[in-house]
């Protein structure tokens, strides 16, 4: 047998998944053609509401909490998955990996500290403390010592 022919042999299951596939796809398109409810109005034919009719505007100004919320998130699951590829690896690095694994955590419950006492988590009202401070809507880092 030549090259070529051993070659075909070997990709032939492939070729055929790859037009099984493209028939199946090809099927199930042209039967939800057929099948398939046919309805025009107005409300259908808006973009993201499902037949739903709008009432206003869909661009919202959303508070830039929802943002922070989210980029924290991110960052935190960032680091989950730095945790979960240091468990994995958890015999071969020992005892040095380990203390690197403890710093690591440590920063972390450290950014999560900051942020905390920063108040970027706090969502609700300004609140007195004992101190007599009270944060001011102007920034962030902004107290106003209250009478």
């Amino acid at each position: 047998m030549n090259a070529s022919a051993t070659q075909a042999t070997e990709i032939w299951p492939l070729v055929a998944y790859f037009f099984l596939v493209v028939g199946l796809v090809a099927g199930i398109m042209a039967l939800s053609y057929i099948i398939g409810e046919r309805h025009r109005s107005k409300a259908a034919d808006e973009p993201f509401e499902s037949g739903i009719v709008t009432v206003d505007l869909a661009r919202l100004r959303l508070s830039a909490k929802f943002y922070l919320i989210a980029v924290f998130f991110v960052i935190f699951d960032v680091e989950a998955v730095f945790l979960f590829a240091w468990a994995v690896a958890f015999r071969e690095l020992g005892w040095f990996g380990y203390i690197e694994a403890i710093i690591f955590i440590f920063i972390l419950v450290a950014a999560l500290a900051y942020l905390w006492r920063l108040g970027a988590l706090d969502w609700g009202p300004a609140r007195h403390s004992a101190g007599g401070f009270t944060k001011d809507s102007r920034s962030p880092n902004h107290a106003v010592v209250s009478k």
